[in-house]
């Protein structure tokens, strides 16, 4: 038998699946749920608990609780590699026209808000092993955010690492100001002469810190999902190390694997 606050749910949830309720719209207060329901007060509030933490709902401090608006997805296939490198030699024209985010989200350059910020700064323990390099070699670290113009949250949090004496040949490639630029990292590395060999990418989930969960904007318990990618050039060096960190309630991973024939 559902318990008292799983029928309360329950109603609003089909509520708002049915479009009775809008995104976007104001639910009852709870002063009004505990009056039209007969329930108590805590009843309430662990219904309205469940409907958050499904993401159904969010409460915005001093205006009440509302139905979520749901925010673009998010697909990130591992194919979208070879695109990148593809598109690295492209005209500028076709390069300018679309980038890595509105590959993975189907959005315009139009949609995207972008903001990238560079500091320099030398490899700490971990950095210096996973781009095989001394400890305090100078690294350029770049903090990239994108989110669709009509939502308040990134798609993802990233901070790129690239080594400062591999791209320095191109001073361009040491300012944000250039910045969204067309290409990507891809066609950075490849104006300083590197081509891309390889990618890898290794990831996991843990539940996100509370800076992370404010600005992805995450419902109540849900996880993050974090890759870190290294990119290694034809002679094996690790060119690019980047740390992503995903939203899981709207991030897709699709992996393909190409098999060889018998």
């Amino acid at each position: 038998m559902a318990q008292a606050y799983e029928e309360i749910a329950d109603e609003l949830r089909a509520r708002i699946r049915s479009g009775q309720l809008e995104p976007g719209d104001r639910l009852p207060s709870e002063a009004d749920l505990i009056k039209s329901t007969g329930r108590s007060g805590p009843t309430v509030q662990q219904a309205l608990r469940v409907l958050q933490a499904e993401g159904l709902i969010e409460k915005q401090h001093g205006r009440g609780t509302f139905v979520r608006r749901q925010r673009v997805r998010l697909q990130r296939s591992n194919t979208r590699h070879q695109w990148e490198k593809n598109r690295a030699r492209a005209p500028e024209r076709q390069r300018l026209a679309t980038g890595a985010t509105e590959h993975d989200t189907g959005l315009d350059v139009d949609d995207l808000v972008f903001h990238a910020a560079y500091r320099e700064i030398e490899a700490h323990r971990d950095l210096a092993a996973a781009l095989g390099v001394e400890e305090g070699t100078v690294l350029v670290e770049r903090n990239y955010r994108t989110r669709h113009s009509a939502e308040p949250n990134p798609f993802t949090r990233v901070t790129s690492y690239l080594i400062r004496d591999l791209v320095k040949g191109n001073p361009d490639l040491l300012d944000e100001a250039n910045e969204p630029w067309p290409g990507g990292t891809g066609n950075q590395l490849y104006t300083v002469g590197i081509e891309i060999d390889r990618v890898e990418e290794h990831v996991t989930a843990r539940p996100p810190t509370l800076d992370e969960a404010e600005e992805l904007g995450l419902p109540p318990g849900t996880a993050v999902l974090v890759v870190r990618k290294t990119q290694y050039d034809t002679a094996d060096r690790a060119v690019e190390l980047s740390d992503i960190t995903l939203p899981g309630d709207r991030t897709e991973l699709v992996f393909t694997t190409h098999l060889e024939r018998w």
